[in-house]
């Protein structure tokens, strides 16, 4: 097993993973939160990256089990696993299926194979489409990521990129700036990136190529298709981050409490703090923020009065402009107190 090359995230490369180890960790996590917390009500299950796909079914299983004897688990409860092409074959996401996911989470990042052996990934183009194809096949919701800004990037490329994964007929899809951070293989290397202005570009492109309308600031989907699990958080829900490095929003007799990494220890979080969380989270949605009181108190409205072509305000909610989602991240410096 490998990093990729422009990958931050934390995450070991181990050769002979200790599953029961893993797997009985996280078990101790849930119950931990099911004690705290009571038998709460679970809409939605996401395994998220490194790569849960690696996992050998049967530890899986544990933790699946786990989660049904600790939480009332919805009837219809998302549960999203993400994977990598190479990891999975048929039988394998089968055995998922059964298990009860029922959205699986793609790591593509390109429909070029020089593209991926650059990125440092594992797999060629073949292997990421027949991943997709066995799952839609399977009556899977699927959803796919796809990097952007590489090197030889721009408009044009990114718009060929979006036509090619027109063709996939995909529902979800995720579009992710190719950042370069220190401490990675891209971070060492002296790369000539896009600039900002040919960024801007590419992100325009996408929106006007992609078959499928953007509903959060990197995520395009039809309404039906949307990622819950990821809407909750980004409008200020709450939820429970188990796992190493895995972050949480944990709500206990009305105080919100920042979950980081160590769940025996979580700290509360003042009511201005967790209110600017949800401001920074809600502009990433084309809906936008709920103007709810305590967002309001962090709101600079006057900033907002002068800049109506960055920010705008619809049934209760404040949103970022096409415009202004090209600059989220200045917008924050200015409409935030």
């Amino acid at each position: 097993m490998s990093k990729c090359n422009y990958c931050a995230f934390y995450s070991l490369a181990c050769a002979s993973p200790d599953w029961q180890k893993y797997s009985d960790g996280i078990c101790d996590e849930l119950k931990f939160w099911s004690e705290k917390l009571g038998k709460i009500n679970v809409p939605t299950v996401f395994f998220g990256g490194g790569t849960p796909s690696l996992m050998p079914t049967k530890f899986f299983e544990q933790i699946i089990n786990c989660i049904n004897q600790n939480f009332d688990v919805d009837k219809n409860c998302e549960i999203t696993l993400e994977s990598n092409p190479k990891t999975l074959d048929k039988n394998k996401l089968s055995d998922f299926v059964s298990l009860g996911v029922n959205r699986l989470s793609v790591g593509v990042q390109s429909l070029q194979d020089e593209e991926l052996v650059f990125l440092g990934r594992r797999h060629n183009v073949a292997d990421a489409i027949t991943l997709i194809d066995n799952a839609q096949n399977m009556g899977l919701r699927v959803s796919a990521d796809f990097i952007y800004g590489l090197p030889n990037h721009n408009a044009k490329s990114v718009e060929q990129l979006c036509r090619d994964i027109n063709k996939l007929d995909l529902r979800h899809i995720s579009m992710y700036e190719l950042t370069i951070e220190k401490n990675t293989p891209f971070g060492k290397m002296n790369l000539t990136m896009p600039t900002n202005e040919e960024m801007a570009d590419m992100y325009t492109a996408i929106n006007d190529t992609l078959s499928l309308p953007r509903y959060e600031v990197s995520n395009y989907a039809i309404p039906e298709e949307h990622c819950r699990h990821n809407e909750n958080i980004w409008s200020g829900g709450a939820y429970i981050g188990v796992g190493r490095a895995a972050a949480g929003r944990i709500l206990l007799n009305n105080v919100w409490y920042d979950e980081l990494g160590n769940y025996e220890r979580f700290e509360a979080l003042d009511k201005q703090t967790r209110a600017i969380e949800k401001i920074i989270t809600g502009m990433r949605t084309v809906r936008g923020v709920l103007l709810s009181d305590d967002v309001v108190k962090q709101i600079n409205f006057d900033w907002v009065k002068n800049h109506n072509d960055l920010v705008a305000q619809l049934n209760n909610h404040l949103f970022a402009t096409n415009k202004g989602m090209l600059i989220l991240d200045n917008i924050m410096l200015g409409l935030i107190k």
